[in-house]
């Protein structure tokens, strides 16, 4: 599994938008400044995102991109799976029928797919959001935070 700077970006995309009222939308270029992020990179993402139906594009002066659920049911691993981030710990990889050590290590990476599978989707944007006022929190600053 290689987590790459899409997917660092993605997130923060994500919960930019997650922390707006309501919901409401938000404009990539509020997005980039607020998380630093080049704006251009940032469209191809979030348009990557719509086609995943995790979120939409309103139209007009107030427009911008906005979640279609919410927080706590968009799993991490949805978003990196929108992306094109790769899950897969060994892909195409077909273990040798004669080294039992290949089989076993084989069935080692399978077994650690598969719990960290479980784990990316299990991950809310919403436990994202959680996790960071708690430390922002315990770091003793405002909620109010770039991601």
């Amino acid at each position: 599994m290689k987590l790459t700077t899409r997917g660092h970006y993605s997130v923060k995309a994500l919960l930019d938008i997650s922390l707006q009222p309501n919901y409401g939308p938000t404009s990539v270029k509020a997005i980039a400044k607020r998380q630093n992020l080049p704006a251009p990179y940032l469209e191809k993402l979030l348009i990557e995102m719509r086609r995943a139906n995790i979120i939409r594009s309103v139209r007009g002066a107030q427009g911008g991109y906005q979640l279609i659920s919410k927080p706590e049911d968009i799993s991490l691993g949805q978003v990196l799976q929108a992306i094109g981030e790769t899950i897969e710990p060994l892909p195409k990889h077909e273990p040798n029928p004669a080294q039992a050590e290949d089989w076993v290590t084989f069935s080692l990476w399978q077994r650690l797919h598969e719990k960290i599978q479980e784990a990316l989707f299990s991950i809310t944007l919403a436990d994202l959001y959680y996790d960071a006022r708690s430390w922002k929190a315990a770091q003793g600053e405002a909620t109010s935070f770039v991601i």
